[in-house]
């Protein structure tokens, strides 16, 4: 073991000691022994309500106006009064759907306050998408924008939910407008009775490749993870003492760039949770685009920017990147998910050396936890997701469902406090992907011997050439090597003779005069033969995403599949 990992080792069993701040202790969920930390708070209303000490500082900064906590608090108040007015109990569910604004953190506050469970739906989705996700839900009140009100017609399909909205102009009949509830002085909420398994949240995943389906996590599992995220913020801090210098030498308050959705678990538990918790600013950026973002890191004196490898690699391709009139104030980079490109890795370690910049694993269903490391230990092992965190269990398994031993690929699993109760009113779902409180993540990846997690790549983006397996993910990193490449996606299609073939996909630059045989040239120079993509397609437009910022591989492969029949 490396002196670095002895140093993050024995600073772990410093923090969760007995009387350490981070303590854990051992407790029985489903009649099983987990761990969880002693000093995390009871559940999200006491979590949120403890944000009030802040008072007058700045919290969020939204299209040039700033929103002190003392003005969230008191609209969340207001918002809070009226669900109770309109006869919301304690588990029942109001759905969110707008754009990041202060508006969505006062709903979700002001519904967690009296014990009502946020659910907050796919800003992006249209019409069908919105009324699927609240026919799932059956919500008491459903919280949107204008835009959101249009794409359901007006209507919720949900009986008796009435529906709050946050608009410029006049309001339909019976569209409560948020503004005028929200400016109606009310006391605090009292506190609302709650046991650790209470429903607190229900986040949708992802749905890259089918419909989303409602994650359901406990009040105990939330609070669990958003302390988990202070953890991981002193064990970085305690094995990079210079980088933390460095950042305290600027004298700024921390501020966190906010550009990825708040309907995702990155986004709400670890930007806008945590900053409500801790006393931080956010700036919010309405949509992404990386080269107002580099306006608003020098205007705004960023501290922090988290996103998808996709949004970093944009960020550091703006031409205003490396001036320190610029970005000088940005001290960590943040990636959310795995596998990251060895380019990506690559620019960050010698840009943004000695940085607070770092990596987190963990899904939806899992509320972000996983493993995590930033500072020093995200340059120690850059290709790594982190060390694994004190609460979780991780374990790789073989296709039987056989644990297997450090550094041995498998189906990476987790296990502890923070996992979901299940998928929302599908238990068909929940126990397809649970066994034994296990969840089965679907990446394939090993724990080494120093405790850090590595994922390989995504089960389904295994492709099986002859017999010989193929990581996408590592095709992928190698097209990403060629500097006119901006995206790649990497996908099996059937094929007679080898029984899968490689099809790769990649974005360009523009003004790039790269073709398919010169990308198929540069894999063939790098890695096997047999990995080399029969099929290239090169596009000068931007690869399909979901909000979350995955490829849409699914998309890319039935549009290749149909031109083939074509």
């Amino acid at each position: 073991m490396s002196p670095l990992s002895e140093l993050a080792h024995k600073v772990r069993a410093q923090l969760t000691a007995p009387g350490a701040p981070f303590e854990t202790i051992e407790t029985e969920i489903d009649g099983r022994p987990v761990r969880v930390y002693r000093n995390a708070f009871p559940n999200l209303p006491a979590l949120i309500a403890s944000a009030r000490a802040h008072g007058a500082k700045p919290f969020i900064r939204y299209q040039g106006e700033t929103w002190t906590f003392d003005r969230f608090f008191a609209e969340a108040d207001a918002i809070a009064a009226q669900l109770r007015a309109w006869g919301v109990q304690p588990g029942e569910r109001v759905a969110i759907a707008m754009r990041n604004r202060p508006e969505w953190a006062v709903v979700l506050a002001a519904a967690a306050l009296i014990g009502a469970v946020p659910a907050p739906l796919n800003s992006f989705g249209l019409g069908e998408e919105l009324h699927a996700a609240l026919d799932d839900v059956e919500p008491c009140v459903f919280a949107c924008d204008a835009e959101r009100l249009a794409r359901i017609g007006g209507d919720t399909r949900v009986e008796g939910c009435r529906i709050l909205c946050v608009g410029d102009g006049a309001l339909p009949a019976g569209v409560a407008d948020y503004r005028a509830l929200a400016s109606q002085p009310a006391e605090p909420a009292s506190a609302p009775a709650l046991g650790p398994d209470d429903p607190a949240l229900i986040l949708f995943t992802s749905g890259a490749t089918s419909r989303a389906k409602g994650v359901l996590s406990s009040q105990r599992a939330v609070c669990q993870a958003l302390f988990n995220i202070d953890f991981i913020g002193a064990l970085s801090g305690m094995t990079s003492p210079e980088a933390v210098a460095a950042l305290m030498a600027l004298r700024l308050p921390p501020t966190t760039l906010t550009a990825v959705p708040l309907f995702h678990v990155s986004g709400l538990h670890a930007q806008l949770l945590s900053s409500l918790r801790n006393g931080r600013r956010l700036v919010f950026l309405n949509r992404w685009d990386p080269a107002q973002a580099i306006d608003v890191i020098r205007d705004e004196k960023i501290t922090q920017f988290n996103g998808a490898p996709s949004m970093v690699m944009q960020l550091l391709a703006q031409p205003g990147f490396d001036d320190p009139a610029q970005t000088g104030t940005l001290a960590g980079l943040g990636f959310g998910g795995a596998g990251l490109p060895q380019r990506l890795i690559d620019e960050v370690m010698h840009r943004r050396p000695n940085s607070l910049s770092g990596i987190g694993f963990g899904l939806t269903e899992t509320n972000g936890v996983g493993a995590a490391s930033s500072g020093s230990l995200f340059a120690y092992k850059p290709r790594s997701s982190g060390l694994t965190s004190p609460i979780v269990e991780v374990m790789a398994i073989d296709a039987a469902g056989n644990p297997l031993p450090a550094c041995e690929p498998g189906e990476i699993c987790l296990r502890g406090v923070t996992v979901m109760q299940g998928y929302w009113r599908n238990p068909e779902a929940t126990a397809a992907a649970m066994t034994d409180g296990w969840f089965r993540t679907g990446d394939v990846g090993y724990v080494d011997d120093e405790g850090f997690l590595f994922i390989v790549d995504r089960i389904k983006d295994v492709i099986n050439r002859s017999g010989e397996k193929i990581a996408a993910a590592e095709v992928e990193s190698c097209l990403l090597h060629l500097p006119d490449v901006l995206e790649a996606a990497v996908f099996a299609v059937p094929d007679e003779e080898t029984g899968e073939a490689v099809v790769a996909v990649v974005s360009v630059r523009d003004g790039s005069s790269l073709d398919a045989e010169a990308v198929r040239a540069h894999v063939h120079a790098h890695l096997a033969a047999y990995k080399v993509p029969a099929v290239v397609q090169v596009m000068h437009e931007t690869l399909p995403r979901n909000p979350a910022g995955k490829l849409l591989k699914g998309q890319l492969r039935s549009a290749f599949l149909a031109a083939a029949r074509e």
